[in-house]
């Protein structure tokens, strides 16, 4: 069911990792941010669109990683952006036939009969020097880091007031590192800058998982995750609170973060 977040803007939530779907309304139709991740909850998205008249005239993904990839044919053709440096992500990643059956085995296997992976991936990269989602709509602000994942893009929905953050800023998930940076504590300590800039033009905080958090949220999360991160940094114990959650094993993240880090710096 969708759920408006600001006008204009809704989210619909997958039971996977209570990952939000953003659908922001144009003058001719809807951009779709991270359009979901299960078959049945995708059609009910479709339904709710089509049942209000909607129709998907662009969409878009915040970064290359599985769950943000997804798309059903009952959205349409429109066309699906992500950064430059997203799209080259996925066509290293994604470069044969069987690369589908690679991701399938990264997906949960209570989940992965679910997840429709025909369309996985088919996104245009946009130029590196654009900063808005090229649509009829409201402007949408991109600003493009890797904290979390080479060519992940933040979005801002400028005249709504919502920061589309993708897979950062959550309630439940610590911060996930990019572990194939040279340097993932820098990229996202960096990312978190961008961030509190972006967040002076934000009343509503939409994360790739979790729940939406408003005004006096914002940078309470930014400074939550950038706790975290140097905690890490610094070898220090953690006291995050979502270390312990159980949206993706929250503990087991944290661990394998810390054993990466640790293994780099011998």
């Amino acid at each position: 069911m969708l759920k408006q977040v600001a006008e204009g803007v809704l989210i619909h939530q997958s039971e996977f990792c209570q990952s939000n779907a953003v659908v922001v309304h144009g003058r001719a139709g809807v951009l779709l941010i991270d359009a979901g991740v299960q078959d049945f909850e995708m059609v009910c998205l479709a339904n709710d669109l089509s049942e209000a008249a909607h129709t998907v005239v662009a969409g878009f993904s915040t970064h290359p990683h599985w769950d943000h990839l997804l798309w059903h044919d009952r959205f349409g053709a429109a066309p699906r952006y992500g950064t430059a440096g997203c799209a080259a992500t996925v066509r290293d990643r994604l470069p044969d036939a069987g690369a589908k059956a690679r991701v399938a085995g990264l997906i949960p296997p209570e989940i992965v009969e679910h997840v429709p992976l025909d369309l996985l991936g088919l996104i245009t990269g946009l130029p590196a020097e654009s900063t808005h989602v090229p649509w009829d709509g409201p402007p949408v602000r991109i600003v493009e880091h890797r904290g979390h994942a080479p060519g992940h893009a933040a979005l801002l929905i400028e005249e709504r007031g919502v920061l589309v953050a993708g897979d950062m800023l959550s309630d439940i998930l610590i911060p996930m590192l990019d572990l194939s940076s040279a340097d993932p504590i820098g990229d996202y300590l960096t990312a978190l800058r961008l961030l509190e800039d972006l967040a002076a033009g934000a009343d509503v905080l939409v994360p790739g998982h979790g729940s939406v958090g408003r005004a006096g949220q914002v940078r309470a999360r930014i400074e939550l995750d950038r706790a975290y991160v140097q905690a890490v940094r610094d070898g220090e114990v953690s006291t995050d609170p979502r270390i312990g959650g159980s949206a993706t094993s929250g503990a087991g993240v944290h661990e394998r973060q810390l054993q990466h880090l640790t293994g780099a710096a011998e």
